[in-house]
């Protein structure tokens, strides 16, 4: 990859070789990308909606976007390094289709980092704010940190998100805030995570806004 790789966000023509996975909708009323699904809640994972950038990661990268979270309850997720369990393009085709459902995400074809830092779906979610990082394949939990970021009725934005994997080292920001640092050492779901793509990921009825995609190797 180059150097740097930066994306506004801010029309269609930024999104070109970007995947959507599940029934969802982008659109630019501000300027920067909203992504929202098409489904009700009532549907359940089935409404969830997956936008993967087409860029691959270094294995040692610093990755940051500005958020606006516009409606919860919802959930907002970060994959990175995700990539086909036996080393595969996560687009390869022979790679099982994904839809959506998180199932297909931590106990499919794919190993991925996930960050869930906007949780707010779920009233224990909403009454105390937490940022987890799942490693996968598997639902490990192998860190947590607390989240700054207010609820959609006192979110002005942008919030600036950061992302740092160094020699296995994951640290996650907010602000400039700290929210966890995790060395990842092997002992957990196998080797450390590298290369492989990005996503977003929101958990209906979530709208959320994204500019400023930025990826930098370290």
């Amino acid at each position: 990859m180059s150097d740097v790789y930066r994306n506004p966000l801010a029309c269609q023509d930024d999104l070109d070789g970007f995947r959507l996975e599940g029934e969802g909708a982008v659109s630019f009323p501000q300027g920067r990308m909203r992504l929202e699904s098409l489904r009700p809640p009532s549907d359940g994972q089935a409404a969830n909606v997956v936008l993967w950038c087409p860029e691959e990661l270094p294995a040692d990268v610093r990755i940051e976007w500005d958020f606006w979270p516009l409606r919860e309850p919802g959930l907002c997720i970060m994959f990175f390094h995700a990539r086909g369990r036996g080393g595969e393009d996560l687009f390869d085709p022979a790679l099982a289709p994904r839809t959506g459902p998180y199932e297909q995400y931590h106990h499919g074809d794919i190993n991925a980092y996930h960050v869930s830092y906007f949780r707010r779906m779920w009233p224990s979610e909403r009454s105390l704010h937490t940022c987890n990082l799942r490693k996968s394949h598997g639902f490990h939990l192998v860190a947590q940190g607390a989240d700054p970021l207010p609820a959609v009725l006192d979110a002005t934005g942008p919030y600036a998100m950061r992302l740092d994997v160094l020699s296995g080292a994951v640290t996650f920001s907010v602000n400039g805030i700290v929210s966890f640092r995790w060395l990842d050492d092997g002992g957990t779901g196998g080797p450390a995570l590298s290369g492989g793509k990005l996503g977003f990921r929101q958990m209906s009825p979530m709208i959320g806004e994204y500019a400023n995609l930025r990826v930098v190797p370290h």
